[in-house]
């Protein structure tokens, strides 16, 4: 799966914005602040979640402009969009061929994979950003993930809003609440176990390459053979005074070790780090690619960067093998020398072949 063809409207510093890439890799350079990685975030909406960069919708609409935005991509013989209106900023539409649809339906239409600087903290950030990362890799693999995680965190929110407001809650209305935890918690669990595992497998076949090797493990509350339900209902007491739920999907942690030299992530240099985190990228799109028999789309922000010209070359090179659609961007064209490629120069705000 590719996108064909790229139409972006009033979104951040675009106001109007068309690529049709006639090549698998597309490579966007320009100046800082350009709008550059405005491009990828607006790609990162054609699948389930928030982007990118998390941001809230109204943030991506515009400035200047009517307050709403789309973006829409010609995947196949399929059109696929999303955007907002300006009566509703905060409310994201998606259409399918022009019919509307939950976003949940993205992801059987296109699998989306991105690395950006802001991930270079990852392994010494908190947790919660770490299940973020690890998700969208389940995601990927497991179309109704998304579905899941979102019922069961609405459902904590609601049991940890009835436990703090009321103790003499309804334990019927209570039991149905945890019930629903314990149905998606465990589906919730289920994938990301499966997608560890596989990706873990996957990261252990490799060659030694330029690239440092990962071994992936989960952390926290992860027993397939726990009666989650129970388990909630025992510590009600417990959760209504911390006013939160203290087990759960929801408190896992993905743990990532350097194999080369047996020590946690966290405690890597920074360029450690970053190549841990490429190979786990890279593997996870040929698993995907296997798997779903399609191949994803990447999305690297100022990856070339940070690489030496010798792991440059390779990770081009590994790209060009895994035969998907790749979306690139620096600030210096240099950086993607001898690359074949769809290259676009952008500047402020507005994108034209590079040269």
């Amino acid at each position: 799966m590719s996108l064909r063809r790229l139409s972006i409207t009033d979104f951040r510093n675009h106001a109007d914005a068309l690529i049709v890439p006639d090549h698998m890799f597309v490579v966007l350079t320009g100046e800082n602040g350009a709008g550059k990685t405005n491009i990828l975030e607006a790609i990162s909406l054609l699948a389930p979640g928030r982007g990118l960069r998390r941001a809230p919708l109204r943030d991506m609409a515009r400035q200047g402009g009517p307050g709403n935005f789309s973006v829409a991509a010609q995947v196949d013989d399929v059109t696929i969009g999303t955007g907002t209106t300006a009566d509703t900023p905060d409310r994201r539409l998606v259409r399918i061929n022009g019919a509307n649809a939950a976003a949940s339906a993205l992801s059987e239409w296109l699998s989306i994979l991105w690395l950006t600087p802001s991930m270079d903290r990852l392994f010494v950030d908190s947790p919660g950003g770490r299940r973020r990362f690890l998700d969208r890799l389940v995601l990927a693999l497991h179309a109704g993930h998304a579905v899941h995680s979102a019922r069961y965190e609405a459902a904590m929110r609601a049991r940890t809003k009835l436990l703090t407001a009321d103790r003499s809650a309804d334990a019927t209305w209570l039991a149905a609440l945890e019930a629903q935890m314990a149905e998606h918690g465990t589906a919730v669990a289920a994938a990301r176990r499966d997608t560890v595992a596989a990706l873990g497998e996957a990261l252990l076949s490799q060659a030694d390459g330029p690239f440092a090797r990962p071994a992936l493990a989960l952390e926290g509350w992860n027993e397939p053979e726990e009666d989650l339900a129970r388990i909630l209902n025992e510590g009600r007491r417990r959760d209504a005074a911390a006013a939160r739920a203290l087990v759960g999907p929801h408190r896992t942690d993905l743990a990532v070790t350097h194999i080369a030299k047996g020590q946690a992530a966290a405690l890597c240099s920074t360029g450690e780090q970053k190549a841990l985190l490429l190979s786990i990228i890279l593997a996870h799109a040929e698993l995907v690619a296997r798997r779903m028999k399609r191949k994803p789309v990447l999305l690297l922000d100022e990856v070339a960067a940070h690489l030496d010209p010798v792991r440059r070359q390779a990770l081009f090179e590994r790209l060009a093998a895994g035969g998907g659609q790749v979306w690139m961007t620096g600030t210096e064209p240099a950086l993607f020398e001898g690359l074949d490629a769809c290259r676009l120069h952008v500047s402020a705000g507005h994108v034209v072949p590079a040269g």
